[in-house]
């Protein structure tokens, strides 16, 4: 029986932490679902890489507390993200919008990977190169090391 309180404790601790408030609860299920969805999208400022809906930093209790006032206030889901970068800048949004001023970072990571591909597929071929041009007592050498 204990390796069953184990287990469920394990489960328990294992499962994400939610910060929201039972206080923060909007009695709207509808609007208590909106705002979830939008704090999942926004970064603590405070936290490291972590949205406000599973951070319990003050800021990010604000955070979420001010986007419940402005679905309340009847603003749209979008209304409320880019008040929330007008006030805090882009840095506020988990996954940044693709910018003149992001591009580099949306393309960045495919054309490295792209070059990294390309230069080990030049390496392997000038190798085979190398090993197909050996003479027979070139190769009875090499053979020799190895």
């Amino acid at each position: 029986m204990s390796w069953l309180r184990a287990l469920l404790l394990a489960l328990c601790l294992a499962a994400p932490a939610m910060a929201v408030g039972p206080d923060e609860v909007l009695p709207d299920p509808v609007l208590e679902q909106r705002a979830r969805d939008i704090s999942a999208g926004l970064r603590c400022l405070v936290c490291q890489n972590q949205s406000i809906d599973d951070s319990d930093a003050d800021l990010a209790k604000d955070l979420r507390v001010l986007v419940r006032e402005r679905l309340l206030a009847g603003d749209s889901d979008e209304a409320v993200r880019q008040y929330l970068v007008d006030r805090y800048g882009e840095y506020v949004l988990l996954n940044p919008r693709v910018n003149n001023h992001t591009i580099l970072l949306w393309i960045a990571a495919p054309v490295l990977l792209i070059g990294g591909l390309g230069t080990l597929w030049l390496a392997g071929r000038r190798r085979r190169v190398v090993d197909a041009g050996l003479s027979a007592e070139e190769q009875a050498a090499l053979d020799e090391l190895k």
